[in-house]
């Protein structure tokens, strides 16, 4: 059966993901910024407190995936502790200036994360040469690769994405950017096995006071009293989705079945 990943920015994302019955979950931090190193406490919260797979994310900026030797550094520092804190694997990736895949680099990575699935995350989205650094992530022995087939969406993706999942020798190929319940289906018809989403909504401030003209990062029309979290019920229902691809014909699954679950179809998700 596909696996369904959640794409968690915190502790009570993680929490609520698992209870609704995620497969999986990526942790990461910085919504806005696409995903980011999490904090060490938050790290050690979740080990402790989450019973399923936890893959969490080591990017130590936002931008390109083209890093320094500094920002280099402290990426095999995080996966040694990631590692050491006893995670079952981690997202990460790495590219040299002319877009190709940082096989150096990465052969350390790969070494210094031995013992754990290591996901290629969507910086193969950014690659000059997609399939030669699928091939060339293969022979690392990467687990998977999070990708949107190289479009702003996997959906528009779709054609690289079943190209390179025919493949089947190398890395899994997890679909995810855009991944929500309203075009799940397509996805696990174009036999996909790995989806990723972060099935979330917008909660509002528990503030009472919201002090108005004063914003916390450079986009001035930030909304400081809205904060990205796990939807439990768009968790739930993607799975139960899948369960049901299982089972149904297509032509049944997306034209008979998903009619009452039609109002969560609008939630976003990455």
């Amino acid at each position: 059966m596909p696996t369904l990943e959640i794409c968690c920015y915190g502790l009570d994302c993680a929490l609520s993901a698992a209870q609704a019955g995620a497969d999986r979950l990526e942790l990461c931090a910085a919504p806005q910024e696409g995903g980011l190193t999490t904090s060490l406490g938050t790290l050690r919260e979740v080990r402790s407190r989450i019973h399923i797979p936890v893959h969490p994310i080591v990017r130590p900026r936002s931008g390109d995936f083209c890093y320094s030797d500094n920002e280099f550094k402290i990426m095999l520092s995080d996966i040694a502790q990631i590692r050491d804190m006893g995670f079952p694997g981690v997202v990460t990736g790495i590219l040299c200036p002319e877009g190709l895949l940082d096989k150096a680099r990465m052969q350390k990575m790969m070494t210094v994360a031995k013992g754990m699935a290591v996901t290629f995350h969507r910086a193969f989205d950014l690659c000059s040469n997609p399939h030669r650094t699928y091939h060339e992530l293969a022979d690392l022995g990467v687990a998977r690769i999070l990708t949107s087939g190289q479009q702003q969406s996997a959906e528009a993706g779709l054609p690289l994405l079943q190209e390179l999942n025919a493949i089947g020798t190398g890395p899994i190929i997890m679909a995810g950017a855009g991944v929500r319940l309203s075009n799940l289906p397509k996805f696990l018809e174009a036999g996909i096995k790995e989806v990723h989403s972060s099935a979330s909504r917008q909660v509002p401030s528990a503030m009472n006071y919201c002090k108005a003209g004063v914003s916390m990062c450079s986009d001035k029309v930030a909304d400081e009293y809205l904060r990205t979290e796990v939807d439990p019920t768009v968790v739930e229902a993607m799975q139960t989705l899948i369960r049901l691809q299982r089972d149904a014909q297509p032509t049944i699954l997306t034209e008979h079945h998903f009619g009452h679950l039609d109002h969560l179809s609008g939630f976003t998700s990455n």
